[in-house]
């Protein structure tokens, strides 16, 4: 009898590359018009200093920042494509065994946050928007509404928690099923933000849509303050674009497919935002449901939107749609998200039960399992604090960080196989660094403690860990035979060029 073929008994189990151009442009769209655009235009025109139409220069201000770092994740991605995206430009940019451990670490310490945050706001968006095709199935207690935040409800809970759990479920697969799934979720992306744009442009209203405030535009720290906090919701609503970067290990010919998914990307849904939120303001007028906590429309603002137009029943179809989009944005989330904390288990810098894949399916399960529970146990927070805590726990260590570690590696090993190079380098590193930093410095006081807190608990937890280990910056300390303790994986050996 003929021994068995199948790959799976012969090989152990690894990544596949099986992401083309089509399926990494498609994961990275699907991620960037999740829930954001359509959850966030309330949000976003309600600031003092900058409310009504006028706050559409966040998205403006955001486009601008987001696209002149796209250059360098494009750069990093292309000459570095592994698994884990920022954590491997942080480790090799800043040097592997010094300052690259504690900027790697930080990220993964960031990132144990800020990812599960990210993936949370896109199930509490979906929770919100399900709102319109169902009435309040599930009630708020009263003793439960004293202990929950404002905003959140028993019925956000249940619904976002079970989205998490159907998250998990579809990604608990191989990534030759994934790369099928995110194109057809992409198209139904598609088919939403074109169903918006083509109602706004039938029935669009100038009076309505440039409907501005007096004093508008005045040149004061109110306006700027509001453009920055418009700004971190117009850069939210643009996270993604980079997401194939954290699958590297699984992308065919990587030095192309990279740069190109993630500058389509960008370039594709920053013309889809504009054009789909100035068609909004065309058709509802922004003083109907500014501010956003004045008003329950606020929540489906785009269903309404499709309401007024073309009645509840299309209007129910739309939403459908809304949340499928939804659905492909937390998916694409969580499958890059996943290989971050995997990655960095394989080089002994994370717990090494995370380092792990399946031994059938070649997946890294148990990083999927970890990351959707605690994405779902994030839902228990409001959805302005989500956002706002991400974006400002974010920026420093991942965004800034980036921008060092490029400009870093270009000194120190201009030998390096880049199949990309940023263009008109270094002012696009010039204009993210700047951009990055006025969004930060004008962010909530409670969103910026909170970042400056989680940056300086890492920095603490990074030395406790190096001085008991024995690792830089206190090598000869401890029990060096083993990097990383008895819980973490040990250093891994060369790997081999990804390319």
């Amino acid at each position: 009898m003929d021994a068995p073929h199948d790959a799976d008994l012969q090989e152990p189990p690894h990544l596949l590359r099986r992401f083309g151009l089509l399926q990494a442009t498609a994961l990275n769209m699907a991620n960037m018009v999740g829930v954001g655009p359509f959850i966030t235009i309330p949000i976003l025109l309600s600031f003092d200093g900058l409310r009504g139409p006028q706050a559409m220069l966040g998205w403006v201000v955001a486009f601008v920042i987001t696209m002149s770092d796209s250059l360098i994740w494009s750069e990093l991605g292309a000459a570095m494509p592994g698994s884990g995206g920022t954590y491997v430009y942080l480790r090799e940019g800043f040097g592997r065994e010094t300052f690259g451990r504690l900027m790697a670490f930080l990220f993964i310490w960031q990132f144990i946050f800020s990812g599960p945050l990210e993936i949370a706001s896109g199930y509490i968006g979906f929770a919100k928007y399900s709102g319109y095709l169902v009435s309040e199935t599930f009630r708020t207690p009263s003793w439960l509404a004293e202990v929950l935040p404002q905003g959140v409800t028993l019925q956000v809970l249940v619904v976002a928690g079970a989205v998490g759990l159907l998250n998990v479920a579809v990604l608990y697969r191989r990534i030759t099923t994934l790369g099928k799934i995110a194109v057809s979720l992409w198209i139904g992306t598609l088919l939403t933000v074109s169903a918006v744009i083509l109602t706004g442009v039938t029935h669009f209203d100038a009076r309505r849509a440039f409907d501005f405030p007096d004093g508008a535009f005045s040149f004061s720290f109110g306006f700027l303050l509001g453009l920055g906090r418009a700004s971190a919701i117009g850069a939210y609503d643009y996270l993604g674009y980079y997401d194939v970067c954290y699958i590297g290990d699984e992308v065919r010919n990587p030095g192309k497919v990279i740069p190109r998914s993630i500058l389509i990307s960008l370039a594709v849904i920053g013309a889809v935002y504009f054009s789909m939120n100035l068609c909004v303001l065309g058709v509802v007028s922004w003083r109907d449901f500014v501010p956003a906590q004045a008003d329950t429309i606020s929540d489906y603002i785009v269903s309404h939107m499709m309401e007024t137009i073309h009645g509840p029943g299309i209007a129910r179809a739309f939403t459908l749609l809304i949340l499928w989009t939804t659905f492909g944005s937390v998916f694409a989330l969580l499958l890059g998200y996943s290989r971050i904390p995997y990655a960095a288990a394989r080089d002994g810098c994370f717990f090494k039960t995370f380092g792990r894949l399946h031994p059938r399916k070649s997946f890294p399960h148990v990083s999927v399992l970890a990351i959707g529970a605690i994405s779902i146990l994030c839902c228990a927070l409001p959805l302005d604090a989500v956002i706002g805590a991400l974006i400002t726990t974010r920026i420093l260590v991942q965004f800034v960080g980036q921008i060092g570690a490029v400009t870093l590696l270009r000194r120190r090993a201009p030998a390096m196989e880049r199949p990309y190079r940023i263009w008109l380098y270094p002012i696009p590193n010039l204009i993210a660094l700047v951009g990055w930093l006025f969004i930060f410095v004008t962010s909530d006081p409670l969103a910026i403690a909170f970042g400056l807190g989680m940056l300086g608990a890492g920095v603490a937890m990074f030395f406790g860990w190096s001085y008991l280990t024995g690792r830089w910056p206190f090598a000869g300390n401890g029990d060096t035979t083993s990097s990383s303790g008895p819980l973490l994986a040990g250093d891994a050996g060369p790997r081999d060029n990804p390319r």
